[in-house]
């Protein structure tokens, strides 16, 4: 029985790039690793079948509270499900909902946390989710963030960008690392190499320079142009999960009261993460 290795961010913050980075390295293919089998190494924790195994009844009739209840049984059974630890996705905030804990320490080896600037982080979700990026500023800045859930997925609790920031970094400890996308972008061998120190792992470097290539936006996005991925939204406005793969597009794309509005509901995490003051 292993333990799990948690893989969180707010959504569109890198989560899936870090999963295909960890395929690649892990796999060691000559060929970009299929990022329709990104489960292979990895599994999420709002994937429905671990909580159809201990909720006895139709999934239609599952209510938040069920859910909520079963939450420790589900991740228990993750754990169990390998051997050695297990990567889990999470765009879960780290916090209690009804009750109850979203992530259980009993079954947690640690995580990493991958965070992004909240001012392109809002227009990757307004795409992503198919709704306005004044309506993507609202939804990161609110409490109450979640998602519904359907019979393909479990809900989610977001929070706000802020909270969800805090929740998961405010203790540091040897089983946290906590990764910038920017740097993943600008500094790829040292932010990825950086997850293979905090894994234990000790590549050669062409296996890791090789790994970081395999799973480049470039690649990411010509694979889903050939066979599709299927963990794009239906609501996606563009239609695509990898959209740009870029930093700093808020500075072309979003108004000046829409960047004030940002930078005053999350001053304070945009600061821990060298977000703010905003470069000249």
């Amino acid at each position: 029985m292993g333990k799990i290795v948690w893989l969180a961010s707010y959504p569109k913050s890198g989560n899936t790039w870090m999963r295909t980075f960890l395929h690649n390295l892990m796999r060691n293919p000559n060929e970009p690793h299929d990022i329709n089998k990104i489960n292979e190494l990895s599994t999420g924790d709002s994937i429905p079948i671990w909580y159809k195994r201990v909720i006895n009844k139709p999934m239609e009739e599952w209510s938040r509270q069920d859910v909520a209840d079963v939450r420790w049984e589900a991740q228990r059974l993750m754990a169990y499900s390998r051997a050695d630890n297990i990567f889990v996705k999470t765009h879960n905030a780290m916090v209690e909902f009804l009750g109850k804990p979203l992530i259980h320490m009993e079954w947690t080896a640690g995580a990493i946390y991958i965070v992004r600037n909240p001012l392109d982080v809002c227009i990757s979700l307004a795409d992503h989710y198919g709704v306005s990026i004044d309506e993507a500023i609202r939804a990161m800045g609110d409490e109450t963030t979640a998602t519904v859930g359907s019979d393909k997925v479990i809900y989610e609790i977001h929070t706000s960008w802020s909270n969800h920031c805090w929740s998961w970094t405010q203790n540091p400890h040897p089983g946290l690392l906590v990764l910038r996308y920017e740097d993943m972008l600008h500094h790829p061998k040292q932010a990825f190499g950086s997850v293979c120190n905090f894994l234990g792992l000790r590549p050669p470097k062409a296996r890791l320079e090789r790994a970081i290539q395999l799973s480049s936006f470039d690649s990411l996005k010509k694979q889903e142009a050939e066979k599709g991925f299927r963990e794009v939204s239906e609501r996606s406005l563009s239609k695509s999960f990898f959209r740009v793969g870029k930093s700093g597009q808020w500075r072309t794309t979003l108004s000046q009261e829409q960047i004030d509005r940002v930078v005053e509901r999350h001053k304070e995490q945009m600061q821990r993460f060298r977000y703010w003051p905003l470069p000249s």
